[in-house]
């Protein structure tokens, strides 16, 4: 039966000795911080593909706003005359001339506003994506170092069960130990060797992920990504609401999309008065080459036929504004709920990180010592002490995760406050540069 259960010692072993079941420690530690993040969020801005695809759209939409002309390219006319020679000869024969469209109205000026601000609302959805995709940047940052994390409490608890299993080994030789304290904890051992398989594989998603947004080669490196300490509390507050309500990227499409739509309507109602072009004829005879006469023409069309189409078009246009309008004022409405829900979230998270930190982790490291000693003495069972340890590994992982989800929460706040990062918080009255206190390992 010793030999069985050497057997087994040695084979899992050899398991947790294997770097792709156990993981290599990082040789480097990055702590992730507003400058990293930012870092990474201008290589995105060069990189992905959605955002270089919304700046060609915002080039586009400058090229067709200094393409708009107020003056329409001129036509000319050739032609000839076909009569009897006595009145080609005194009426002229070669009739040619030129024509030019009138910029009157106002309407050249109208046409590029419009376009122009086509341009700003592009302009606008650029930065919105910008913003939209730094924020979710700032997510999977804190997400991947969340699965760092992960993976290295699975790592600090196999070297502990690790540990057990040989002292118990050790003990069960001198019968101090029974087989079936051994045997569980080669479960636990084996059973964590299988989770630290699953963590592995969850952070390599992670960081797949984050080369997705980066839009570098799936299979780059990352170094370990280490988690901030808990952030100080933020209230919810006026200051907040109002800058959700003037910078809060969305609001700013959508009030170029109001502006765009308006610059529709003016065009459109002003597209209803008549179109003028003034041109210049003349005619030569060409028996001699010699001028007979020529004339100066003043041509418009009649659009009050087509008053109703007009209306029409005037009508849609204003409804189309209207649209706009009452769609930023339905957004602009859901802003302080939005802020104080995530205010709120952020709060419970902070208070749950910091119960972890300073109280339960604590109490339960203890508790693992002194269950631990107690068993080595005979007076406390193993089971205890695996339960214990069980109580210390979830309040290292609902720590790391508070944090997290902290950080998480708060990409969400500086995104709907239409901030830059976490340190433009500080424009308002919010600190949040981390706290120096660390939780134990």
């Amino acid at each position: 039966m010793k030999a069985v259960v050497q057997a087994i010692l040695i084979l899992t072993g050899l398991a947790l000795a294997n770097p792709a079941v156990r993981g290599e420690p990082a040789t480097n530690v990055v702590p992730v911080t507003p400058t990293f993040i930012a870092q990474l969020a201008e290589e995105m801005r060069r990189n992905h593909p959605a955002l270089l695809a919304a700046a060609a759209r915002a080039n586009a939409a400058a090229a067709n706003a200094a393409a708009v002309r107020s003056w329409d390219d001129p036509s000319v006319r050739v032609g000839g005359m076909a009569a009897r020679e006595a009145m080609r000869a005194d009426e002229g024969d070669l009739i040619y001339g030129v024509e030019q469209k009138l910029p009157l109205f106002g309407k050249p000026a109208l046409a590029r506003a419009a376009a122009q601000s086509e341009f700003a609302t592009e302009q606008a959805n650029a930065d919105y994506q910008f913003q939209t995709l730094r924020s979710d940047l700032a997510k999977t940052i804190f997400k991947t170092a969340l699965a760092h994390r992960v993976v290295e409490i699975g790592q600090q608890d196999g070297e502990w069960l690790q540990t057990m299993v040989s002292a118990t080994e050790a003990r069960y030789r001198t019968d101090e130990a029974t087989l079936a304290e051994l045997l569980e904890l080669q479960n636990e051992l084996s059973k964590r060797t299988n989770q630290l398989r699953t963590d592995l594989a969850l952070r390599g998603n992670e960081e797949f992920t984050l080369n997705r947004l980066l839009n570098r080669d799936p299979r780059s490196p990352w170094p370990a990504l280490q988690l901030p300490a808990v952030a100080p509390a933020i209230a919810y507050s006026e200051r907040l609401v109002d800058f959700s309500l003037k910078y809060e990227p969305k609001t700013l499409v959508m009030r170029q999309q109001v502006k765009q739509a308006e610059a529709a309507a003016k065009l459109t109602r002003r597209q209803r008065l008549p179109d003028f072009s003034a041109g210049l004829e003349a005619r030569n005879y060409t028996g001699d080459g010699s001028f007979r006469q020529g004339m100066f023409v003043l041509n418009f069309n009649l659009p009050w036929g087509n008053g109703e189409r007009y209306r029409n078009d005037i009508r849609r246009e204003e409804a189309k504004q209207r649209a706009a309008e009452l769609d930023l004022t339905d957004w602009q409405l859901s802003a302080r709920q939005e802020v104080h829900h995530l205010t709120v979230a952020i709060d419970a998270v902070r208070r749950e990180a910091l119960l972890y930190r300073d109280e339960i982790i604590p109490r339960s490291e203890q508790a693992l010592a002194s269950a631990r000693s107690a068993w080595e003495t005979g007076r406390r069972t193993l089971r205890e002490v695996l339960e214990t340890r069980r109580m210390l590994l979830d309040a290292r992982l609902m720590y790391a995760r508070a944090v997290a989800e902290q950080y998480t929460m708060m990409s969400e706040l500086v995104l709907c406050c239409g901030m830059g990062d976490f340190e433009s918080l500080q424009m308002i009255g919010a600190d949040i540069q981390p706290e120096t206190a660390q939780p134990k390992n």
